[in-house]
This record gives C-alpha cells, sequence and structure tokens, in this order.
C-alpha cells in the first residue's frame, strides 16, 4: 500500500456506517496489539457525537484504515487525542499522516496548538512515531489485573452504611461527589448528567454493581465503587473492572478507598457472564498516584499493561 492512495477525511459527526468500521477495526487491532486502541470516552463519542470531538478516517479508496478521535473540550490542558491504524495498513506512513493531521486540527482549535496523544499499550512504532513528531511522554496510566477469587474481607465501619446507587435519584449527588473526589482529574471530575446517564444505556451497565458508601447517620455521600463487566473476546474469559472509585477528599484516612473495592471485588467475584465466572479483574489507575497503587496492590494487583500519554 503506498501512502499516497490515503485520503484523511475530518467530521463532526460520523456516520453510522463509518462508527461501525471503525470499531470492528478497533477489535482487530485489540486483537494484533493485546491492547484496546480506543477508550471507552472516544468510543461513546464516535457513536453518539460530541460538540468538541472531530473524527478523523484514514481511506484508501471507501475503506476505512486508519482512525483518530480528538477532543477538544479541555481549557486547562488543551485537546487530546486517540489514534491507531489497522493491522494490514501499516507500514506505509498512514500513523504519521494521521498524527499531522491531528496536529493541525488541534491547531485551529486551541490557541496554543497543544496537543496530547495516548498511545495504548506502549507499543514501539507508536515511540517511534511520537518521537519523528517531537512528542514527549507524560503520563503512564497503568491497567492492573487480579484473580477474581480470594476476595478481603474489609469490616464496615459502625458509621457507614453501604447500598446500590440508585438511577434517577442519586444522579446529581453522585455527580457532585464524583467532582469532589477527582477535581485533580478532569478527565473524571469534569462528568456531565448527559456522560453519566449515557452509561446507563451501555448493555454493561447494573446499578447492583455500583456501591454507594454514606454516612448512616445523615445519608451523606462519602464514597463510592462502580463495577463493570467485559463479555469473553477470543481466548480471553468475562472480566470484570473496577470501573471506578472515589472517596471525599474530607472523608479520606477512614479506610473507605479499601472498604469499596474489597466490596466491588467481592461482587464481581459472585458474577458470571454467559454462564461463566469472570477469571480476572482489571483497574486502570494513574503510575504516578502512589496512594492508590499502593492500596490496589495490597488487594493483589500487578501491571498487566501500560498506556502512554504524549504531548508537544
Amino acid at each position: 500500500m503506498d501512502n499516497a492512495d490515503v485520503s484523511i477525511e475530518t467530521v463532526n459527526r460520523a456516520r453510522a456506517s463509518d462508527v461501525e468500521a471503525v470499531l470492528s477495526l478497533a477489535e482487530a487491532t485489540t486483537g494484533t496489539d493485546g491492547a484496546s486502541p480506543l477508550s471507552e470516552q472516544s468510543r461513546l463519542e464516535l457513536r453518539h457525537g460530541a460538540p468538541a470531538a472531530r473524527e478523523l478516517f484514514a481511506r484508501v479508496g471507501d475503506r476505512v484504515v486508519g482512525f483518530a478521535h480528538l477532543d477538544a473540550s479541555d481549557p486547562v490542558d488543551g485537546p487530546s487525542a486517540e489514534l491507531f491504524v489497522g493491522p494490514s495498513a501499516r507500514g506505509a506512513g498512514i500513523g504519521r499522516t494521521l498524527l499531522e493531521a491531528l496536529v493541525a486540527e488541534a491547531a485551529g482549535a486551541d490557541e496554543q496548538g497543544r496537543l496530547r496523544v495516548w498511545a495504548h499499550g506502549k507499543l514501539p512504532a507508536a515511540e517511534r512515531l511520537a518521537a519523528a513528531l517531537d512528542f514527549t511522554a507524560f503520563r503512564e496510566l497503568w491497567q492492573m489485573r487480579r484473580s477474581a477469587a480470594a476476595v478481603p474481607d474489609i469490616a464496615t465501619p459502625a458509621d457507614v452504611r453501604l447500598r446500590a446507587f440508585r438511577p434517577g435519584e442519586d444522579d446529581r449527588a453522585w455527580l457532585a461527589l464524583n467532582a469532589k473526589a477527582f477535581a485533580h482529574h478532569p478527565e473524571q471530575g469534569g462528568w456531565t448528567l448527559d456522560d453519566l446517564r449515557r452509561r446507563f444505556d451501555e448493555p454493561w451497565f447494573d446499578p447492583a454493581g455500583f456501591f454507594l458508601a454514606e454516612d448512616a447517620a445523615t445519608g451523606e455521600l462519602l464514597g463510592f465503587h462502580w463495577t463493570k463487566t467485559h463479555p469473553a473476546t477470543g481466548d480471553t474469559g468475562p472480566l470484570g473492572e473496577v470501573y471506578v472509585v472515589g472517596v471525599d477528599p474530607a472523608a479520606q484516612g477512614r479506610g473507605l478507598g479499601a472498604l469499596l473495592t474489597a466490596v466491588g471485588l467481592r461482587h464481581l467475584a459472585e458474577r458470571s457472564l454467559d454462564g461463566r465466572p469472570l477469571g480476572e479483574v482489571l483497574l486502570y489507575v494513574d503510575a504516578d498516584n502512589e496512594a492508590a497503587v499502593k492500596v490496589y496492590t495490597r488487594l493483589g494487583f500487578r501491571v498487566h499493561t501500560v498506556d502512554v500519554m504524549y504531548r508537544r
């Protein structure tokens, strides 16, 4: 394949046929690389659209061979992106063409021309491409895993009550807690009501696996653990996920993070998909979040894959 045969199309909202093509290409890429090239947020914005999103398609004729997603909604840190090229189209310079198109698109969306790009799986080809266009690594996101079995038992304090999330009733209170817990992390703390409710419509959503810790006397929310499940793919059985754990900063130091994590792990250990138990549980954590890494390591999690974010 010659790079001269490749065209780049940029749109604000993808056609349904292109969404299907990208998701299919992403699955093939996951099978080759051992890591998904797209985050959940990028997949949701690709499917549903977003005001500050741009979708870039690399095509050979009518065939989608590569894709990039640009999110220009963060005024503090600037635009962020993900890109990948399908396994059968690699080695022809398409990745560089997509990244150069992202740089140009970001320049039109951000006065400073900033751009941050995720490389999922820390692959050598991504490292070479980043270096070629003067991007430097500045953030690592670890995927950690542990067996779904042998869940630690942590007693619930007398002044804390655990219960399941109630969709439609707890939405705004949870959003306020999430914003406080992740004030330093706008990707999570900046969620809107639409972001939350969009996930209610996902096939994996189960409020019975969304745990809230509240003050037993006042009912005030103190923390939460939202779990998720993934169906079996290829040789990999179904997985559980510690989707997000958050604690009100005012309630930190009370062991709620470890308690909520253990509660969610017990729930996942009892779950099954298509008649198969969940073999492992995964989670994502920033490598420099020493407190969280320490908690998860004590609970038996070990690093499985590494994602790297680059910027220039």
